[in-house]
């Protein structure tokens, strides 16, 4: 049988006491080995059961919005861009505003007896409503002089000054301005024969024609100014 030396046999001797006591054949370590301590995991772990911040309901991960995504469709019910618990905007039901002015469709042209003043020509331009409801005028109507092939005489009519107010005229009834000019005789103006006087009413771009009898108009030079005055209830002043 060989024999062992001293050594050997402390040895072996070691490793049987160690294995007999069950001690743990690890180093104490001093950062060159593995320490027995806990370690800490590099990473974020996910919080706690019950312990969130975000009271995300069960199934959502947790620091996630339930929230849908942007652009996803709303829950069904809820109309996209509405805010929940207020109706739906569905649009403006009310009923548009209704014009009550008078249009030219709806209106006769005439001109009344002439009312002549001292050295003045003084004329009613009657506007008649021909409709079957009432309808209002307000300020000043338009009126040229024309001759036989539509061509203007002398220039338009100047506003003389008044207030304009409105008139409302029921099916029948009728409002007049005035239309006033010197008498060419005695301020010298130049002169022309107009075949009609065309009317337009306030605020309208249709016009009314009227067959012109009273004679010569100041068409142009000295005082040849033709006025129109506001409108007014009735036929004549």
């Amino acid at each position: 049988m060989a024999h062992k030396s001293p050594s050997v046999r402390r040895a072996a001797l070691l490793v049987g006491a160690v294995a007999v006591l069950g001690l743990p054949l690890t180093a104490c370590g001093n950062g060159s080995g593995t320490s027995g301590a806990p370690q800490k995991v590099t990473g974020t772990a996910a919080p706690a059961t019950g312990d969130t911040t975000d009271d995300a309901p069960a199934g959502t991960a947790p620091g996630t919005s339930s929230a849908p995504p942007r652009g996803a469709a709303p829950p069904s019910g809820t109309a996209a861009g509405s805010v929940p618990g207020t109706p739906a905007h569905t649009g403006d039901t009310r009923a548009p505003a209704t014009s009550t002015r008078c249009h030219t469709s709806e209106l006769s042209a005439s001109v009344g007896r002439e009312n002549p003043g001292a050295g003045q020509e003084n004329f009613p331009v009657v506007l008649t409503n021909t409709s079957g409801r009432a309808c209002t005028l307000h300020g000043y109507p338009g009126a040229a002089f024309v001759d036989a092939s539509g061509r203007q005489l002398g220039p338009d009519p100047k506003r003389s000054s008044g207030t304009p107010a409105t008139v409302t005229l029921k099916p029948g009834q009728s409002a007049w301005a005035g239309l006033t000019f010197s008498n060419p005789g005695v301020s010298g103006a130049r002169t022309g024969t107009p075949a009609s006087l065309i009317v337009t009413p306030p605020d309208e771009h249709d016009h009314l024609t009227v067959r012109w009898t009273a004679g010569q108009v100041p068409v142009g030079g000295n005082a040849s100014s033709v006025f129109l005055t506001v409108l007014s209830p009735g036929t004549e002043p």
